[in-house]
């Protein structure tokens, strides 16, 4: 079913009317209805399902039974459903209000900011609203008004009439005039600080809360310039983007569209009837109407007499994503735009030996700071992957074992997005690193690679059609992990004859040194190589016969257009390409006949994986 009809979630505040039950057609047993949520999935109201196979259950047990993909690739970027619809009725003046941004939403509530739009279906002669102030005020003057019962002095007062439409960004202070009844579209969220409310008392006889000192915190005192238009939009901005829908009945009866991938569509019936179609389906219409119709359902259309708004979610501009990877010692963050470019990034101690939940609250704090520092909103942000080392259960998010920080069981994308007020991924660090060079570095031209990450061990990742292979269970691929030798070496997994224990660092190293009598370098071990000593000769061949070897395995598996070293051994990886590259030719499935990779040296180092990451 991919059209449904929503049941809206009624709220009964003093001040408001009842004209949503009597003219708008709302189900509604009480006195007051101020307020009904046609399109929530927020916990204070959400609306429910009234037709199809999730009728009775949540918009929000819709989308968990589905899958997000019904919420469209651009929802991709927020944490939760992003959008709440209203119709309000106000019988009386609301309290003269402001709303939060994302960042002290969070930090402060627990839940995002809100940023949103009216659209005026009536209101009575005279009627006026108050949108900002009427000149710039100081923060000391804003507070003593307060006090002093003045504030109304210094509002500014905007008559309205139906058809006028309000962009009212958070940090706004507003209120709705008495006999006005609106259309509000806003961002998913119930924050509201009160600052001045007539002298009212609510139901239990007591004067309402009023929220002077968050208001005072979040409150832009600078007059507001009213835009005329947000042409071709009724309003657009990085939360939604809403269009205007008239049809006459005459001149215009009927209108098509397509919903894609990218986005849901919510139709917010304003007034008339008729019938909605998508994908064979059938839907009657009338006014006070709130219809879902989920992202990927294809060509639709409506027919009848209506005034409706259309909502959609657009890309984001200029949008930041956060990229991290913990390591045993050393925890880095990068901020990476959407040309691949890491703008910014910090790196610090990670310091493992400290509980998981103190070196992920210090990844958020320095996360918020680095973002702080480089002037990037929170609004901005669209994403935070993270890179961690050991077996890694993307789906839920969970760290299930790390040797290397010595973690078990830790739910780190929840943690983080506790946090940060971003979709959270996870993936293993070596996975991350692949898929940066996949993305930004010498992989970027191809859409299969496997890449070797040769340092204290043998990770790697697989990226198959652009993404991170993970296969049927949690994990993802262990390149280092496959037997090159029955009953070889010891391997660090208690396996014996993995290619780790034989192409790691401290395996070289340690073969040098039984080969040449004395430690060496990495830097003297191909030096010398190259000078022509014998001995050591042997151990680097018999290095690159075992890496071939290895390589070779996962060509015949997975059948890479690309092959990339990485780790520290891409320093020195330029001498091996070419035997590596004769191996390949010789060894792989079908030879000659067959399409034998390119092998390529990884160029982007350390910033590979926090590139990756923000690419998850």
């Amino acid at each position: 079913m991919s059209i449904l009809k929503l049941k809206p979630a009624c709220k009964d505040y003093l001040w408001g009317g009842h004209r949503l039950a009597e003219e708008y057609g709302i189900e509604y047993d009480g006195e007051v209805l101020a307020e009904a949520w046609e399109l929530s999935c927020h916990p204070d109201g959400p609306s429910v399902i009234e037709n199809g196979e999730y009728k009775g259950k949540t918009l929000q047990e819709y989308i968990d039974g589905e899958g997000r993909e019904v919420l469209g690739t651009h929802c991709r970027r927020f944490r939760d459903f992003p959008i709440l619809t209203k119709f309000i009725d106000a019988r009386d003046n609301l309290s003269v209000q402001v709303h939060p941004g994302n960042g002290f939403a969070l930090q402060n509530e627990n839940q995002y900011g809100k940023t949103e739009m009216w659209y005026v279906l009536d209101a009575c002669e005279g009627a006026y609203l108050y949108y900002g102030f009427r000149q710039e005020i100081s923060k000391e003057e804003f507070a003593r008004r307060i006090r002093e019962n003045t504030l109304l002095e210094v509002l500014n007062a905007v008559p309205v009439k139906k058809g006028d439409a309000l962009f009212i960004e958070s940090g706004t202070l507003h209120a709705i005039g008495k006999g006005i009844l609106i259309a509000e579209i806003q961002q998913n969220s119930n924050v509201t600080y009160r600052v001045y409310d007539y002298g009212r008392v609510g139901k239990d006889g007591k004067k309402r809360d009023l929220h002077i000192e968050k208001a005072l915190a979040v409150t832009n005192r600078v007059p507001i310039v009213r835009s005329g238009s947000q042409y071709p939009h009724v309003a657009d901005c990085d939360y939604f983007t809403v269009d205007k829908l008239n049809l006459d009945g005459r001149l215009t009866c009927r209108m098509q569209g397509t919903v894609y991938d990218t986005s849901f569509l919510s139709i917010l019936i304003l007034d008339g009837n008729g019938t909605i179609s998508c994908h064979g389906e059938s839907l009657p219409y009338r006014k006070g109407d709130s219809i879902f119709i989920a992202a990927g359902s294809g060509d639709w259309q409506i027919e009848g007499v209506c005034d409706a708004l259309l909502t959609t979610i657009r890309e984001k501009a200029s949008p930041v994503r956060v990229g991290i990877t913990i390591g045993s010692q050393e925890t880095q963050i990068g901020l990476v735009d959407d040309r691949q470019h890491l703008m910014a990034m910090k790196k610090f101690p990670t310091c493992p030996r400290r509980p998981a939940p103190e070196v992920i609250d210090e990844v958020a704090e320095k996360t918020l700071d680095l973002l702080e520092e480089q002037q990037i909103p929170l609004d901005q942000c669209i994403g935070v992957g993270v890179g961690v080392p050991g077996t890694i259960d993307r789906r839920r998010g969970t760290v299930l074992y790390s040797n290397n920080i010595k973690w078990e069981d830790v739910p780190l994308a929840k943690m983080l997005g506790s946090v940060i007020p971003c979709p959270v991924r996870i993936a293993n660090d070596a996975d991350c690193a692949a898929l940066g060079e996949a993305v930004a570095g010498a992989g970027k031209e191809y859409s299969d690679v496997a890449m070797f990450t040769l340092g204290a061990g043998v990770g790697g990742g697989i990226i198959l059609n652009g993404q991170v292979f993970e296969g049927g269970i949690m994990g993802g691929s262990e390149v280092g992990h496959q037997v090159i030798r029955v009953n070889g070496r010891l391997c660090t997994c208690g396996r014996k004859g993995c290619l780790e224990a034989y192409v790691s660092v401290p395996a070289l190293l340690k073969a040098a040194a039984q080969a040449a009598g004395k430690e060496l370098s990495l830097e003297e071990i191909f030096r010398i190589a190259r000078q022509g000593d014998i001995a050591v000769q042997e151990v680097v061949e018999q290095y690159e016969q075992m890496l071939g070897t290895g390589v070779v395995n996962i060509v015949n598996m997975f059948r890479p257009q690309l092959i990339l070293l990485g780790g520290v051994m891409s320093a020195f990886a330029a001498d091996m390409i070419e035997p590596i590259r004769e191996m390949m030719a010789a060894d792989c499935f079908g030879g000659a006949h067959g399409m034998i990779p390119e092998i390529a040296v990884a160029e982007l180092g350390s910033r590979a994986g926090m590139i990756g990451a923000a690419n998850l």
